[in-house]
């Protein structure tokens, strides 16, 4: 029994992930320049901030784009010196959104992005493989929003959230033989997101931007235990299928973003963006099994795991220069840190403090706009020491983002 609680205390890393860590690629346009969130040029902006619709030059803009993003950890033992690597299949991150003006202060949109998600693969047979062989998460928001404009310099806008998640976790059980997988592919929850766009001057845009936390609800997600001993169904109380009930309450902190663009010359200009991710809320979790006993609470259904997340910031700079009205050159650089400290790693949602290079060019055809990007992720290693897991080694990491972004402004 010690070795399924084990492995159920580890489902808390897994949901958190589905819940929080930020992907940031939700604008082709806006990674090539660190992913930076003052361009209100098309409905690129409406993720970032639905207050930047007002400032978009079109009355109608169409805007969708995706990404291949490629990531590969390694894992190496510090007693045995042996080394892991994943082998992850490419992320597909993808975005859409619309803004209309129906009347001239007055803007509305839709944006449907995947914030949240990825797909990490462990060797079946790896050291670790009690937490984790195979992870897939997934994630989607949808956003319809509004926006007004104050005044010539300044517009006011706001957004609801509705998020849908899906997990899907493998992970062996040792000590009887088997393998346990997490699945729930309908949890879901609801937030709301505003922020204010300032253009005090042609050269300058201001973007401050606010995005809730959501409780995202795992109503009625499925563990499936595989063993070759019946008895051991029995002793869980389960049936033959081997099959249980859990709900939890994913939480999902909330993002606050400044950001500015200043227009050094009518073809050169300068972004920078500052990020501030509220994830001490994220202190604990707690999952209710239907029937299985391997919580640690007076209710031996009900699981209630601590996490050690901490507050964590993002800094960003981008540039870009017009070498003529059609082509556009962008670079940018950023610092991620991660949300938590080498003593709370976790290989199911491994999380480095990240330097980020990125680079695009932009093409515009009349009423079109043609965006390629590209980022290279250069993750700090971390000293893993988590005595929760018995899991001490060194933990390193590489990735690389490819993406791909169109844009229609007719009128």
């Amino acid at each position: 029994m010690k070795k399924i609680l084990i492995s159920t205390t580890l489902l808390a890393g897994v949901l958190s992930y589905a819940g929080g860590f930020r992907v940031s690629l939700q604008g082709v346009k806006q990674l090539a320049m660190a992913h930076t969130s003052a361009h209100a040029e098309d409905a690129s902006v409406t993720f970032f901030n639905p207050a930047g619709m007002s400032f978009i030059p079109s009355k109608l803009s169409i805007v969708a784009g995706g990404f291949g993003a490629s990531n590969k950890v390694t894992f190496q033992n510090v007693n045995t010196l042996q080394s892991t690597e994943t082998d992850n299949p490419i992320g597909t991150p993808i975005y859409a959104a619309v803004t209309y003006k129906p009347i001239e202060n007055l803007s509305v949109g839709f944006s449907f992005s995947t914030p949240f998600g990825s797909t990490i693969e462990w060797p079946s047979d790896w050291e670790g493989r009690e937490m984790v062989q195979r992870l897939e998460l997934k994630s989607f928001y949808f956003q319809p929003m509004v926006s007004v404009k104050l005044a010539p310099w300044m517009s006011f806008g706001a957004s609801y959230i509705y998020a849908k998640g899906k997990v899907d976790w493998t992970k062996a059980v040792t000590q009887f033989g088997g393998e346990l997988n997490i699945n729930d592919e309908n949890a879901s929850g609801h937030g709301y997101g505003f922020g204010f766009y300032f253009r005090p001057e042609e050269k300058l845009d201001v973007s401050i931007a606010y995005r809730s936390a959501i409780d995202m609800k795992a109503k009625n997600g499925t563990a499936t235990f595989q063993f070759p001993s019946q008895s051991i169904y029995s002793l869980l109380g389960l049936g033959d299928s081997g099959q249980d009930k859990f709900t939890a309450t994913l939480p999902l902190v909330e993002e606050y973003t400044v950001g500015l663009t200043y227009k050094i010359t009518p073809k050169w200009l300068v972004s920078a963006d500052f990020n501030y991710h509220g994830w001490e809320r994220y202190g604990k979790l707690t999952l209710d099994f239907e029937k299985a006993p391997v919580g640690n609470q007076a209710d031996p259904t009900v699981q209630t795991v601590p996490k050690n997340f901490r507050n964590s910031k993002t800094f960003r700079l981008g540039t870009q220069y017009m070498f003529n009205n059609m082509i556009a050159g962008r670079l940018g650089a950023y610092y991620d840190e991660s949300p938590y400290s080498d003593q709370n790693f976790i290989p199911e949602t491994p999380s480095f403090n990240t330097y980020v290079i990125t680079g695009g060019i932009g093409l515009k055809f009349n009423h079109i706009g043609v965006d390629v990007a590209a980022g290279y992720a250069l993750p700090q290693s971390r000293d893993v020491k988590n005595d929760n897991l018995g899991l001490y080694g060194q933990a390193k990491a590489k990735a690389f983002y490819l993406g791909l972004g169109l844009s229609y402004n007719p009128f």
